[in-house]
C-alpha cells in the first residue's frame, strides 16, 4: 500500500491540465476487450459498493438501476436478482457476450433502430437490458429514467473534453428523488496520462454541484504493486453519493 502518502498530504490537481486533451476513440476501447486489457473490471464486484448497499438502495424493491459504460460488471446480476431492473450501456459487444456467458443467463439479441448499427440484449427473465452503442447515442433510444445510477469505471473512462456532455445525459436519465452513486481515483496524473483518467474533487463539484447535494462516503487507498507500471505511488478510490438539490 502506498504508506508514503495519506490522504492529508495528497497533492491536489484541482484543474487536471495535464489530461485535460487526452483522448481515446471508441475502436480503441473495443480493442481493449479484444486484447483483454480489462484490468477495470472486478471479478468480485466493488467492496464500496458492497459496504454502501444500504445507503445506495434505501431498502427499496423494484428500482430501476442504470449502469453506464458497463462492461461486464457482475454487479449487474446482484440487483437484477434482487428484483431491481438493470439497464446498462456498453460499447464492446464483446464485453456484453461476456457478462451474460459468464453469469449463466440466456438472452436475445434486437437491433435499435433509433441508432444505426446499435444492438439492444435482453436477458430472457427480461430484467436486464444491455444497449451496444456508444453512451452518447444513447438518449435517442429514449429509455427513460432510472431510480439509482451505479457509475463506477465510466465517469474515468470519458475522455476529459467530454465530461460536460455525459454528466448532462447522467442528469437527465436521474428519476425524481433518484441516488447516483460515482466512484472516482486519486493519483497523480502528471506520472499517468490515463485512462482510467484522475477526477478531482473540484471537477465533480463543477459538473455535479448545480444540480446535486454531493457527499463523500469514503476515500479508500487501493494501491497494490501492479499500479506502479503506471508510474504513480498512490491511488486512492473516492466515492460520491449524488442526489438532488
Amino acid at each position: 500500500m502506498a504508506d508514503a502518502k495519506t490522504l492529508l498530504d495528497i497533492q491536489e490537481y484541482p484543474d487536471n491540465e495535464v489530461q485535460k486533451h487526452q483522448a481515446l476513440t471508441l475502436e480503441e476501447w473495443q480493442q481493449k476487450w479484444v486484447n483483454r486489457n480489462i484490468a477495470f473490471h472486478q471479478e468480485q464486484g466493488n467492496q464500496l459498493l458492497k459496504k454502501y448497499l444500504d445507503t445506495f438502495l434505501e431498502g427499496k424493491n423494484g428500482l430501476r438501476v442504470f449502469f453506464p459504460l458497463c462492461g461486464k460488471a457482475v454487479e449487474m446480476k446482484w440487483f437484477a436478482d434482487q428484483g431491481h431492473s438493470v439497464v446498462g450501456v456498453e460499447i464492446s459487444e464483446l464485453g456484453i457476450r461476456e457478462f451474460f456467458t459468464e453469469q449463466n443467463l440466456t438472452y436475445s439479441e434486437e437491433p435499435v433502430m433509433e441508432i444505426p448499427g446499435a444492438k439492444l440484449f435482453k436477458s430472457s427473465s427480461g430484467n436486464i437490458l444491455l444497449y451496444c452503442c456508444s453512451l452518447f447515442d444513447l438518449p435517442r433510444a429514449n429509455i427513460g429514467k432510472f431510480d439509482r445510477i451505479w457509475d463506477r469505471a465510466a465517469l474515468v473512462a470519458i475522455n476529459p473534453g467530454d465530461h460536460q456532455r455525459y454528466t448532462d445525459i447522467m442528469l437527465s436519465l436521474m428519476e425524481k428523488g433518484a441516488r447516483y452513486l460515482l466512484s472516482v481515483l486519486s493519483y497523480d496524473p502528471t506520472k499517468y496520462a490515463g485512462p482510467p483518467f484522475y477526477i478531482p474533487d473540484a471537477e465533480i463539484q463543477r459538473l455535479f454541484g448545480s444540480m446535486c447535494n454531493i457527499h463523500c462516503l469514503e476515500k479508500v487507498d487501493i494501491f497494490e504493486e501492479k499500479y506502479k507500471r503506471w508510474g504513480i505511488d498512490y491511488l486512492f478510490e473516492n466515492l460520491y453519493l449524488l442526489t438532488e438539490k
